[in-house]
């Protein structure tokens, strides 16, 4: 049998501990909330007050039901108020001297069986809990922000963490109505040593202007799908805690470069710029705590419209290819009323790729997405050709054929003796260099990268990649072009993976690495970043749906490119594609498929 919690001491009522306090006090439980002083006791109770204010006033609280969350609550300066209770969490700043201090303090007040736990997303519990004569009683419960709201809680266990404590907890996790999931003490637990490896990449390529910030944070939330761009959620973490946070995990796991701060971050913290606490971090706020993004001298001028001034002219469109992401470009350009030159392998690939665009506009006139008038002229805008010689009076070509350089580079250089001159030709490549493309033509000013994902007709999102010969009319052309599609375009360099890919694929590399080491489960670790980040999918669900052996491609791309040793694939993941479990493709992936 589990024990009963009847009250619970919360230590430390910043955002974090007022939230843990309003969890408990909501499911019944009496909680007596501890600070450091009367003037920080004041600041965390008007916390909690307006949390319970807000949810009353969206109808989510009965206001009989805030007032006896409220009567739970006796708040306290000092941590002798905690003599009494069955459980401490702690949820002061994450520095280790201090959480130490604390448990010592705390092994002296509360009575022998209480359990002491910490709320730290990155220092080691172990550390923490010999401080104290109980390290068996010691434990991590991670909760994640806003805690009222958020679901998952990581229960992280030491090497000597009772079994009794550990399962106490989970229960009293359940009865809050929280998914948790229980975890080994390693930097970073799960959802932290997923995310945060990311986010520090993400400010390297703003710190070395490969793309602005309001790209690379289109670019995520577009691209994948995801609730905010990385350098907006580093402004609602704060700066500050990041660094705490990714200097923890570099130091204590086992310095993976990926995980050192980027020199940004730390000039940042020293200048004062935390985020939306501080009024301005990667982005300008209203006033410090306002989530209002204001402009700042950063901030781009005008819309994308105005961003593509200089653009050439284009009417005519070739698209090369047959395949699925082909299909997808031929009809966004047809549907947006460019006239379109399809080219594919000879006439058989061409009346496959006629009849796939023609089932796809059929199915958006049955969703009530365009009129039969309208599918008639998208269809009336297609030349379908098997001859590439079709494409030389076209304004741009867009080249969707497989991901093999030799046959790109070969079909560039056919494309630079048959098209006019001025003509933009483009690649969807999603991983290849653009620039070897380029190369291939004698015109590489009027190459660029359009890399549209799949599927076309529904994404968002367009990566505009430009090498170090692209011209800045190109780009404008490019961007236009992007614009009248109804589309966002983000503008990159010619880097492997450029914005979405180079940020995605580390991270689910990084997963599976965590499964191999037997950290934790694909399930545990699906849940923490679904209910944890807010992610759409957890990452080996989106593994089985892209293709393991697309995710390694990429990955060994970015590897072979940045030579970084923690982007070198994971070797499960190489197993797996040896093994032909590729996904739902093949019916196995990291999951089985066939009876689903």
């Amino acid at each position: 049998m589990a024990r009963e919690f009847t009250s619970v001491g919360v230590v430390g009522l910043g955002t974090m501990g007022a939230g843990i306090v309003e969890v408990f006090a909501r499911n019944g439980i009496d909680v007596v909330a501890v600070e450091i002083s009367a003037a920080a006791l004041e600041r965390g109770q008007a916390t909690l007050t307006r949390s319970t204010d807000r949810a009353v006033a969206k109808g989510k609280l009965d206001p009989a039901d805030r007032d006896a969350l409220l009567s739970r609550v006796t708040f306290a300066v000092g941590l002798d108020a905690l003599h009494a209770v069955d459980l401490v969490i702690e949820a002061v700043p994450e520095h280790l001297d201090l959480k130490q201090r604390i448990f010592a303090e705390l092994d002296r007040v509360c009575k022998p069986d209480a359990i002491l736990a910490t709320n730290t997303s990155s220092l080691s519990v172990t550390e923490i809990s010999v401080a104290t004569s109980r390290p068996n009683q010691v434990i991590g419960i991670h909760f994640f922000n806003p805690a009222p709201v958020m679901k998952l809680v990581e229960v992280i266990r030491t090497v000597v963490t009772s079994a009794d404590v550990v399962a106490d907890v989970e229960a009293l996790c359940a009865r809050l109505g929280k998914v948790d999931v229980t975890i080994n003490d390693r930097a970073g637990f799960i959802a932290n040593a997923l995310l945060f490896g990311y986010l520090n990449h993400a400010v390297a390529l703003f710190e070395s202007n490969y793309a602005s910030r309001e790209d690379i944070d289109a670019a995520i939330k577009l691209g994948c799908g995801l609730p905010m761009g990385p350098l907006a959620l580093m402004d609602l973490i704060g700066v500050d805690t990041a660094y705490e946070i990714l200097d923890t995990m570099y130091r204590r796991g086992g310095r993976d470069r990926r995980h050192a701060p980027v020199p940004l971050i730390k000039q940042m913290v020293t200048a004062g710029l935390l985020g939306r606490k501080s009024g301005r971090g990667f982005y300008t706020y209203e006033r410090p705590g306002s989530p209002v993004v204001v402009p700042d001298e950063a901030t781009p001028v005008g819309d994308q419209a105005a961003l593509a001034e200089g653009a050439r002219a284009t009417a005519k469109v070739g698209v090369v290819g047959s395949g699925t992401m082909a299909t997808g470009i031929i009809e966004v350009f047809a549907r947006a009323g460019y006239e379109v030159v399809s080219v594919t392998r000879g006439a058989e690939k061409s009346a496959t790729v006629c009849e796939a665009v023609k089932t796809s506009l059929n199915k958006g006139v049955v969703r009530g997405k365009l009129s039969e008038e309208e599918r008639d002229g998208a269809l009336g805008r297609i030349t379908w050709s098997a001859t590439l010689d079709h494409l030389a009076d076209v304004d741009l070509v867009v080249e969707a054929v497989i991901e093999e350089l030799s046959v790109k580079k070969a079909l560039f250089a056919s494309l630079d003796e048959i098209c006019k001159p001025g003509v933009v030709l483009a690649t969807t490549t999603s991983s290849l260099p653009v620039i070897e493309m380029a190369m291939a033509t004698q015109r590489p000013a009027d190459v660029v990268g359009l890399h549209f994902f799949n599927p076309a007709p529904i994404m968002q999102l367009v990566e505009v990649v430009r090498t170090i010969r692209t011209s800045p009319e190109t780009v404008a052309t490019a961007r236009a072009v992007c614009a009248a599609l109804g589309k966002t375009s983000v503008v990159c360099g010619d880097r492997s993976g450029f914005v979405v890919n180079a940020l995605l694929f580390p991270y689910l590399n990084d997963a599976v690495k965590m499964l191999e080491a037997s950290y934790s489960t694909a399930d545990d670790i699906d849940h923490a970043m679904k209910l944890g980040c807010g992610y759409p999918m957890g990452p080996f669900e989106l593994l089985d749906v892209v293709g393991l052996d697309v995710a390694l491609a990429i990955q060994r791309e970015l590897y072979l490119e940045l030579r970084e040793p923690g982007f070198a694939p994971a070797p499960l993941l190489e197993h797996l594609v040896t093994a032909g479990y590729l996904g739902r493709k093949t019916g196995r992936g990291f999951r089985d498929h066939t009876h689903r």
